[in-house]
């Protein structure tokens, strides 16, 4: 899988899809390279929960960021695709401290993208969540 988008082709489009969420902050663009993107997010107090940890909805909100951005980068600036599933496994507390998200196409058909996503800080071996997410793409 060959990406069809640079990251400043991205996070352009990501500026005039999303005006006013798209800022580094709200998960820059990383890296993309063949088959996957990797996303970092500033978390702010906004995203915490009680007990000062990342929220459950922040770390959705990105697992879909990166999935989108994964599924753009290989097939161009289609606005239009949306999620259609996404299932999120939260396995350890994710500290109030930049989370970075890796997106990995499982598959990337005409109709459908499935992406795995997964969420670490400090070591992408140690995982704190996991998301499988599936976009429906416009024909």
């Amino acid at each position: 899988m060959t990406p069809m988008m640079t990251i400043e082709q991205l996070a352009a489009f990501f500026v005039e899809a999303f005006p006013g969420i798209a800022t580094e902050r709200h998960a820059g663009i990383v890296e993309i390279a063949p088959g996957r993107v990797r996303l970092r997010l500033e978390p702010d107090d906004a995203s915490l929960r009680p007990g000062g940890i990342v929220s459950g909805p922040t770390q959705m909100g990105l697992a879909d960021r990166a999935a989108y951005a994964a599924i753009l980068a290989h097939i161009g600036p289609v606005a239009m695709a949306v999620t259609s599933n996404l299932n999120m496994s939260f396995l350890r507390a994710v500290e109030y401290a930049p989370v970075m998200a890796d997106a990995e196409l499982i598959k990337l058909g005409r109709r459908l993208a499935t992406v795995d996503v997964r969420l670490w800080q400090d070591d992408p071996g140690r995982v704190l969540a996991q998301a499988t997410v599936t976009y429906a793409i416009p024909g």
